[in-house]
């Protein structure tokens, strides 16, 4: 099994929304991809709620996955690119890890 977790940073303001507004949205598109893509076991979205650092992220993910083919399927995946699209467009970092369970 394949654990794939990832951690945004959001722009205080992007594409006409704030912060928070895009965090949601985000939260609501993420975790629809499970009913979209079968190779998508489970996912699971956080909302950072303390906003006290910098150095904090404001979006957690964590996917999980059979093997790293399904992965890959899930990354290519037109409904997750749509996705990617957006967050590409409001993100400001993003830090990811993947690993074996």
């Amino acid at each position: 099994m394949i654990k794939h977790v990832v951690f945004f940073k959001l722009a205080p303001f992007a594409e006409g929304n704030s912060k928070q507004e895009n965090a949601l949205y985000l939260k609501a598109k993420l975790e629809n991809l499970g009913n979209l893509i079968p190779e998508l076991l489970k996912i699971e979205v956080f909302i950072n709620i303390l906003d006290v650092s910098a150095d904090n992220y404001d979006i957690v993910l964590m996917a999980q996955f059979k093997n790293l083919q399904d992965l890959d399927v899930y990354v290519n995946h037109p409904e997750h690119v749509k996705v990617a699209s957006f967050l590409g467009k409001v993100k400001t970092d993003r830090a990811a890890i993947d690993y074996h369970f």
